[in-house]
């Protein structure tokens, strides 16, 4: 609901338990009012408007106003150069080096529903039911320049989306500096700052400070949104709990370089921005042309930092995530990767393959190696055809003898990427992106396709046309696995950002039963932009259940779980050498998107009985994983102990982890799971053996029993242990 008060120019947006208030202040520009908790719609909210006691030595913003220094008041796309000294939400340089803008009031309009963006990911709505937008329109006389600013508030979801378009009316260029997609003032600092921070092979570990005055910020200038932190922050009230207490939550639908950016000014106010990363970013607006920024969402819960990730999952799973895919269930895959690596051929293949689906697999993945002469990671790159030489039937005859055997088949690529020893850099080195007369950097023995030419963009959507037409693919893993240098001009990474979204959006249209999963070295582009294209993502390169515990439960924060692949692989580990039991490694795998990377060929008589147990457990729960909505219970970045549950909608039904990961001696007797999400007045069948009232388990939880004290030298180790509780509603 968008109400307004056109006598006094006040918008109040307003959800279900939200509220969004702004004003037109006196000198034309955007005042914030409020952002909370719901209030109720007033005839004027003037009285949120104070006029603050300035001191000695304020610059006033106009001569005939002493008064009115706008570092004084909390705004929503604040410029800087004219009394505000705070970091602005764009900047813009003029032909004659003048960098002051001035963006008045000049009208607005409401209209029911939401408009997508050009050339960029979005949320979306499927009716004009579910919400409105408001679009503030802004000039620059000066400059010629409008400034559109829209804001949407969806009914029945506590999520506010943002962004900002230029249009340049005038003849002179101008130069974009900066442009966030959004600004929020917040009238305290008591919050703290929660990110998502890591590396590769650690991707999305949850990071928690305290905001302090001056400035506090996360950022990728990598060309992605990488493993090293994620487009996507919280604040939270300090006694903010998972499930009680207010917070806030900001993400970017974008995928490559970004800033979110926290700044608490010398009167204790908080300023929050967030939107392409302005350090060497510089676009040309030339007269006539427009500019979007990305689109920014907001969500506030009074309800803890579950309730605000269920929105985000909620909102990511219906209205962000398209196509057929989006309310499937998700097949259960093989992957080939860390069983052979580089080392297979057509008849190792085909025999996976047959195994995969005798065992109850739904899907095998050919990964790297497929093409080219590629028989490591040093070559062929951008050679999209078949290497005859494993494969003597072309990818065409190996799908279909893998399909005829009854299991889909899905192929990896990395289409963004190509090898120095290849074809195609033979015939196009200039597609390289890179810098003329200047060394370039390698990474994984591979250069960067520059996406920005149109010519590049083409040659990979027809390459990739041919292999999905003539072979039955229902599957693409498409990785990336370097980050950019020797970038060439300052507008180049946001270039092809967009020309990778033009490539997926022709793609993704024109094969829409293809099955996309993103990857780029496990989670280094695990985003919301990508997620528009791709409903799930390879959410870590590290297999091992331990550090994925941290991983998928640091992921979650923002994720849903059905966007998230977990993968059982082998022991020791491949990448922490970590041992660890089938059963471990399975429970979780399963809160995620389920799949398998092991040489099936090994398997004995008794680990082929226990994978086909897992996999019918894993088809039996796929829709409530998949589908439900996901409780943290406990956090493993806080003790030695995780716990996670999912519960229907119905709440008739529900599935709950509970992982400990060393050994303790002694432990008591009173350790236990206290579970959320229930109804208190049902009664639950837990793992067919006893029964209990939702209050009681949301109460008291679920006891353990007391662990054995005395174990003989052949027992396993009692180490990164799991136990799995299956609710069912008594009938």
């Amino acid at each position: 609901m968008i109400y307004i008060n056109e006598s006094t120019l006040e918008f109040h947006l307003q959800s279900s338990n939200m509220s969004y208030i702004f004003n037109i202040m006196k000198n034309g520009q955007l005042g914030n009012l409020y952002f909370g908790k719901k209030i109720r719609n007033r005839e004027s909210f003037k009285h949120f408007f104070n006029q603050p006691e300035v001191g000695i030595g304020i610059i006033a913003h106009h001569e005939n106003d002493p008064g009115f220094s706008l570092e004084y008041y909390k705004q929503e796309y604040p410029s800087y150069g004219t009394t505000d000294f705070r970091k602005p939400a764009f900047q813009l340089e003029s032909e004659d080096g003048s960098r002051i803008a001035d963006f008045i009031y000049k009208g607005f309009r409401v209209y029911r529903g939401k408009n997508s963006l050009k050339g960029l990911p979005s949320t979306y709505m499927e009716s004009v039911e579910e919400g409105d937008s408001l679009e503030i329109e802004l000039e620059d006389t000066t400059l010629n320049c409008k400034l559109f600013l829209t804001y949407t508030v969806y009914k029945d979801r506590d999520v506010i989306t943002r962004n900002a378009r230029f249009e340049n009316h005038g003849e002179e260029c101008i130069d974009i500096h900066r442009a966030m997609s959004f600004a929020l003032d917040l009238p305290d600092y008591n919050y703290e700052m929660i990110h998502l921070s890591g590396a590769w092979a650690r991707e999305r570990f949850i990071k928690n400070r305290k905001l302090e005055v001056g400035c506090q910020y996360i950022d990728s200038s990598r060309g992605a949104s990488s493993a090293h932190q994620n487009p996507f922050i919280i604040l939270k009230r300090p006694e903010t709990t998972e499930h009680v207490g207010e917070s806030i939550g900001f993400t970017l639908v974008y995928s490559g370089n970004f800033l979110a950016h926290v700044e608490v000014d010398h009167f204790d106010a908080t300023r929050v921005t967030m939107g392409i990363n302005p350090f060497d970013f510089k676009w040309e607006l030339k007269g006539g042309e427009s500019f979007q920024t990305p689109e920014g969402i907001i969500v506030y819960s009074d309800r803890g930092m579950n309730d605000l990730s269920q929105t985000f999952h909620k909102l990511f799973k219906e209205r962000l995530v398209r196509g057929e895919w989006r309310d499937k269930e998700r097949p259960i895959l093989i992957n080939n990767w860390e069983a052979t690596y580089f080392d297979f051929d057509e008849d190792k293949i085909v025999a996976m393959a047959s195994k995969a689906k005798d065992l109850g697999f739904e899907l095998f993945v050919l990964d790297d190696g497929w093409f080219g002469k590629r028989v490591d990671d040093k070559t062929s790159l951008g050679d999209w055809f078949p290497n005859l030489e494993k494969l003597p039937n072309g990818i065409k005859g190996l799908a279909e003898k893998v399909v005829d055997r009854g299991i889909r088949f899905g192929l990896w690529f990395e289409p963004e990427m190509i090898s120095k020893n290849s074809e195609l850099y033979e015939k196009h080195p200039e597609w390289v992106l890179g810098v003329k007369n200047r060394k370039l950097s390698m990474g994984r023995n591979q250069y960067i396709l520059d996406l920005s030419k149109k010519e590049v963009r083409d040659y990979i959507v027809d390459i990739l046309s041919e292999r999905f037409s003539e072979a039955p693919i229902s599957y693409v893993k498409w990785d990336m696995n370097r980050n950019m240098t020797e970038i060439t001009y300052q507008d180049l990474p946001h270039k092809y950002i967009l020309g990778l979204y033009e490539i997926l959006e022709k793609l993704t249209t024109k094969f829409p039963h293809i099955l996309f999963e993103s990857c780029a070295s496990g989670g280094g582009r695990f985003d919301a932009g990508m997620l528009y294209y791709m409903p799930q993502v390879w959410t870590s390169d590290d297999t091992d259940a331990i550090v994925r515990l941290n991983i998928q439960h640091g992921t979650s924060l923002g994720y849903p779980l059905i966007s998230m692949g977990a993968h059982v692989s082998d022991i020791p580990n491949h990448q922490t050498a970590r041992k660890t039991s089938l059963k471990t490694r399975n429970d979780v795998a399963v809160f995620g998107n389920f799949g398998y990377e092991l040489n099936l060929l090994e398997f004995d008589s008794r680990m082929e009985k226990d994978v086909k147990k897992y996999l019918e457990f894993y088809k039996i729960n796929r829709k409530l994983i998949q589908f439900g909505d996901f409780y943290r219970l406990e956090s493993p970045f806080e003790g030695n102990t995780a716990a996670w549950m999912v519960v229907n909608s119905e709440r008739s039904e529900a599935l709950v982890g509970y992982f400990t990961i060393l050994a303790e001696p002694n432990p008591g007797y009173n350790r236990k799971v206290v579970l959320k999400g229930l109804d208190s007045n049902k009664k639950y069948l837990i793992n067919d053996k006893f029964e209990a009232y939702g209050d009681e388990l949301m109460n008291m939880g679920i006891i353990f029993p007391q662990p054995e004290r005395y174990f003989s030298k052949d027992s396993e180790t009692q180490d990164f242990k799991s136990k799995i509780f299956k609710l069912k509603e008594c009938k």
